[in-house]
């Protein structure tokens, strides 16, 4: 049997369009966009132009846009300006954050630094009114770092709402939009948010690109020290390939936009009528039919003696799907967002995420093999 990938929130494949932008890169257009000969010329010219084109398509400004590693490095920053350089002494998150700011929040955590989570609603989604408890009572400045839409069971935070409060009491807002970059028209000129991150091999560009939104109305300090690229905000010289795939990527994405979300969420639709019609006892994690991610489903089934062999047999089978975060170096140690949304250990969770590449004669074999594995 052919694989079938259905675990595009981890990574998607690289769009073929995008690797023929980023060739020329590798090969013909090798110089160091420092030097200042042609062949830098030519590609700090790259470098600049993939800017202009992000910060199009996100309104803002290209002042405002800084080409990292990937969404990891772009979380720890925008944490550590907040705190470093922006006077942020207690940081309000979720405890159902990616690891790339649970982790960095807990490190920057000690005697002048603080941390809460806000309280969560029954579906998972944030409890607005506890996070404007949180700010009204906070005695000094606060970042609030809560992700745009959960990677593993798919809600969507209303960006405008908690900005609204940040705004209200004088915090800093920034918002992990890793799993909405790309897959969503995110006008940034309409919410008043100080930083986002995301990453390009989310929505089919190349693997280890990524950016961090900075609002032109922060002064902060270097990300990395050395050279002066990035504006003087980080060192190193330049992914030049990686930023035109980034690019290119979020290009293709957004032009292709209503076609591909209508399509994609007829996939997630039908997964959610076929596996209610043939495997009843199958059950769903956080709000999946409401104010959720049109690429996530997150199904929960009776934990038995084959389902908590789930995940393996479907590996087995040609069937890539994933029981939480691709991200905790190939450990499977179940779901911390799952654990604490459901907290059932008697249920098997089990994360399918969906591409434009995804077909329903796909979900049919894997609805197929799911009834068989149970």
């Amino acid at each position: 049997m052919e694989r079938i990938y259905l675990d595009n929130a981890a990574t998607t494949t690289l769009d073929k369009e995008v690797l023929d932008a980023m060739l020329p890169y590798m090969t013909t257009h090798f110089g160091n966009p420092s030097s200042i000969y042609s062949y830098g010329r030519e590609t700090r010219l790259a470098v600049e132009n993939a800017r202009k084109t992000v910060a199009r398509l996100l309104g803002a400004h290209p002042g405002e846009v800084f080409f990292t590693s990937g969404g990891t490095e772009a979380n720890n920053t925008a944490i550590l300006a907040s705190l470093r350089d922006l006077g942020c002494k207690h940081i309000i998150t979720s405890p159902i954050e990616h690891h790339a700011v649970l982790h960095t929040v807990s490190h920057y955590t000690n005697d002048g630094i603080s941390h809460s989570y806000v309280k969560l609603l029954p579906d998972g989604h944030v409890d607005l009114k506890n996070l404007e408890e949180q700010l009204a009572n906070a005695e000094v400045k606060c970042l609030v770092s809560l992700m745009h839409a959960n990677n593993e069971m798919g809600n969507l935070l209303s960006m405008n709402a908690v900005s609204a409060l940040c705004k209200k009491y004088n915090a800093l807002f920034h918002s992990d939009c890793v799993q909405t970059v790309g897959h969503y028209p995110i006008d940034l000129s309409r919410i008043q948010v100080d930083f986002i991150s995301a990453a390009g091999h989310k929505f089919h560009g190349p693997k280890g690109t990524g950016i961090l939104y900075v609002s032109r109305e922060l002064q902060v300090k270097p990300m990395i020290h050395g050279g002066g690229q990035e504006r003087n905000m980080r060192a190193g010289t330049e992914n030049i390939y990686g930023i035109v795939g980034f690019a290119k990527a979020l290009e293709l994405a957004m032009s292709n936009y209503e076609k591909d979300s209508a399509y994609i969420k007829s996939l997630k639709t039908y997964m959610i009528e076929q596996l209610l019609e043939k495997i009843p006892a199958v059950s769903f994690n956080g709000d999946y039919a409401g104010s959720s991610l049109y690429t996530v489903l997150n199904a929960a089934f009776p934990l038995t003696e084959r389902s908590e062999m789930l995940l393996f047999n479907l590996d087995i089978n040609n069937i890539c799907v994933s029981g939480g975060s691709a991200c905790s170096s190939g450990a499977n140690q179940g779901s911390h967002v799952i654990n604490i949304i459901s907290g059932d250990p008697n249920k098997v969770a089990i994360r399918f995420s969906f591409c434009k590449h995804n077909t329903k004669e796909e979900i049919d074999t894997v609805i197929d093999k799911l009834k068989e594995l149970l």
